[in-house]
């Protein structure tokens, strides 16, 4: 999980070397409706049929919650939240300031997302600064599809394909459920947790981590877990997690409905 920065040392370090570089093929997408957390990647989500007077939401990682991470089982809904976000153009330019109202839904368990509702609707949004919010895809993703990661946070898009499926990925404490393997092209980093991952113009998941060292299931270095229990280590591959089930547990109005008919994601 350190696809999250944690510590002002690495982002010095690093930061001179990455910000702002994109690979050749990344031309598939850019940085409109992408932002910039203290600590992670993140963008303006909105499911289609989502009215754009509704107060606009940011989606990032669960372990990317200023409140650190939240432990295993544990669901985090409707909770007071003033964290702030660099809206970025589509060149990656830093356009404004968008601050959050609420947290309205994070976790760490079954996957790794937190959605943040925020003081401005999707309509303010455009008609200040002329830039949508990209669309939650709520279809399950398709192995072999090209999918663009695009990290606001470092101003870099990782470009690769989805490698397939995990039925379980196991980190440290946390289990996530139906994980995306990207191919080898996509090295993201720390700073890109949360970045969407982008694929046929639509989001289809959130970038969270990676195997790092080659280590079996610690952190910051995720195992796969098959049906039958087999576990398989691959060192420098790199996961995310599906966004499809998150439009069917949010109101017209962006409020978090667990009980919602076609809810899945897990409940406090």
């Amino acid at each position: 999980m350190t696809r999250r920065l944690l510590g002002a040392l690495f982002t010095a370090v690093t930061a001179t070397v990455l910000l702002g570089a994109t690979p050749a093929n990344a031309a598939a997408a850019n940085f409109a409706g992408t932002v910039a957390l203290s600590n992670c990647s993140g963008s303006v989500v909105k499911p289609a049929a989502t009215p754009d007077t509704a107060p606009a939401l940011v989606m990032s990682n669960g372990h990317c919650l200023e409140t650190g991470f939240p432990a295993p089982g544990q669901v985090i809904t409707n909770r007071a939240s003033s964290r702030t976000f660099t809206l970025l153009t589509a060149s990656g330019s830093n356009k404004a300031t968008l601050r959050a109202k609420k947290i309205v839904y994070g976790t760490m368990t079954d996957t790794d997302v937190s959605l943040y509702q925020l003081t401005t609707t999707y309509a303010q949004i455009k008609a200040s600064y002329g830039i949508s919010p990209l669309e939650l895809s709520n279809a399950h993703p398709a192995a072999g599809a090209a999918i663009d990661v695009v990290s606001g946070y470092w101003k870099r898009i990782y470009s690769c394909n989805i490698d397939g499926f995990v039925y379980r990925l196991k980190e440290g404490s946390w289990t996530w459920k139906d994980s995306i393997r990207y191919t080898s092209a996509c090295q993201t980093i720390g700073g890109t947790s949360g970045s969407p991952i982008i694929s046929g113009g639509k989001v289809v998941g959130v970038n969270n981590t990676g195997n790092e060292d080659g280590g079996r299931c610690t952190d910051n270095n995720p195992c796969e877990v098959d049906q039958a229990g087999n576990v398989t280590v691959r060192e420098g591959i790199n996961y995310g997690q599906e966004t499809y089930g998150i439009p069917a547990c949010l109101t017209a109005a962006n409020e978090i409905a667990l009980t919602q008919a076609g809810c899945t994601l897990p409940r406090p």
